[in-house]
């Protein structure tokens, strides 16, 4: 197949023509960004915004604008990173840290990982609870193998199937979350009243801290490179000209803008929903007590659409978290381990704790917030080396998008101090 920098595979590298920029080829270059915005709708969003909105009604809706106006902003700069390069971003932290630190870096890296697949293994769990009364250890099981499938796919180089899947899926979890705000519309001015900021209480600060984290996914952006650079410079060695790659940044930009717009509406709309449809209503601090209200609100047939969503957001998100955490070991410590391998080996957490009757809702949320202390260790070193103009050449950052990226970066670490300011001085 031939890439955009004109080389076949079957020579040997050349210096690329530049192929006419038409509307047509342009979105023949889309599709890295869809695979990397299912972080952005997997179990753990639906468990942090249906409990922000049923427990306090649109007071977060702006944690949600804010954090996807966030996540354009770093998905577009981790794979304008992988597409400058030719490398991943744990490529590109594995050749510049020196041993301790990188090993340190992993660490930290694989915990944001296994936190990440735990929620996205849970959620497709409790979907088929939801939908076939199936035990939940059983589901863990049953969406593990079915993600192999999806991995297989992955594995065998097949980029661009592995993206329509992700893709078809993205489709049913949209539908799945937001046709019940057809049913229950939300109101205009609880709405606008949510974009303005505030909290209410320290609840609300960690309900904040997981809400960021189930949207700025750490694990998204570390692998949102890695798909670009698949995709589109599979060969780092191959030349490619300044117009070709200018051209595939510009199809990247709004790859990204498209794909989060996607999956801001489909976060937005779950809390709206919980919002409209599950406030005062008892029980709706777990997913099944939510899915119950709906159901119970808007009738059988939307609390088995919403189902359906949530088992495709959990398939798709676990196959796309599974992935993430093999570039990151890959990257970071040059050992590739078998996805398929990974996959069982993380697999196991989330059995083990479905099995001892761990709660899954709070699991969930709790995975977020981890999650939320994990976005500093991947947001400060994605700055600095996207502003390095020896590393990025004419593609670094301008100073608009430096001073956006750090004003950032700020932000999530005072939501993260604040939050243990909170945590600790209410537990005294």
């Amino acid at each position: 197949m031939l890439d955009v920098t004109g080389h076949d595979g079957a020579g040997p590298a050349t210096a690329a023509r530049p192929k006419p920029a038409g509307r047509r080829a342009m979105i023949g270059l889309l599709g890295p960004a869809f695979v990397a915005a299912i972080a952005y709708v997997d179990p753990g969003n639906v468990a942090a915004n249906l409990t922000a909105g049923a427990q306090y009604g649109y007071l977060l809706v702006w944690v949600l604008v804010a954090a996807n106006i966030m996540a354009v902003l770093v998905q577009y700069q981790s794979a304008k990173l992988g597409l400058v390069t030719g490398k991943s971003l744990p490529e590109i932290l594995g050749e510049r840290l020196k041993p301790l630190w990188r090993r340190a870096f992993w660490v930290q890296a694989e915990i944001v990982a296994a936190a990440t697949d735990l929620a996205e293994v849970v959620g497709g769990a409790i979907a088929l609870f939801l939908l076939f009364g199936l035990p939940l250890p059983l589901g863990a099981v049953i969406v593990g193998a079915v993600s192999m499938g999806l991995l297989a796919v992955q594995a065998r180089n097949q980029q661009r199937p592995f993206e329509f899947i992700i893709i078809f899926l993205l489709g049913i979890i949209t539908i799945g979350f937001l046709a019940g705000l057809f049913v229950s519309p939300p109101d205009p001015a609880g709405v606008a009243a949510g974009l303005i900021p505030g909290f209410q209480g320290p609840e609300t600060v960690l309900l904040a801290a997981s809400m960021l984290g189930a949207t700025v996914m750490p694990h998204a952006i570390y692998v949102h490179s890695a798909l670009s650079r698949d995709r589109h410079r599979p060969d780092p060695h191959v030349h490619v000209p300044a117009p070709a790659l200018a051209r595939l940044v510009k199809a990247t930009r709004w790859d990204v803008v498209v794909a989060l717009a996607f999956a801001g509406l489909v976060n937005i709309g779950m809390l709206l929903l919980a919002a409209s449809t599950l406030g005062g209503a008892e029980g709706t601090d777990t997913i099944e007590g939510a899915h119950a209200a709906i159901t119970s609100s808007l009738g059988p047939v939307i609390g088995v659409i919403f189902a359906v969503g949530l088992l495709a957001s959990g398939l798709a998100s676990t196959s796309v978290g599974c992935y993430a955490g093999g570039s990151i070991m890959e990257g970071l410590l040059k050992v590739r381990v078998p996805l398929m391998l990974r996959r069982i080996i993380t697999l196991v957490p989330a059995v083990v704790l479905l099995s001892v009757g761990f709660d899954p809702t709070w699991g969930l949320v709790l995975s977020q917030v981890v999650l939320s202390f994990g976005i500093p260790f991947v947001l400060i070193p994605l700055v600095v080396l996207t502003s390095n103009k020896s590393l990025m050449g004419r593609f670094a950052d301008g100073m608009a998008l430096r001073i956006a990226a750090v004003v950032s970066v700020i932000l999530v670490v005072a939501l993260n101090l604040a939050l243990l300011w909170l945590t600790f001085a209410s537990a005294g």
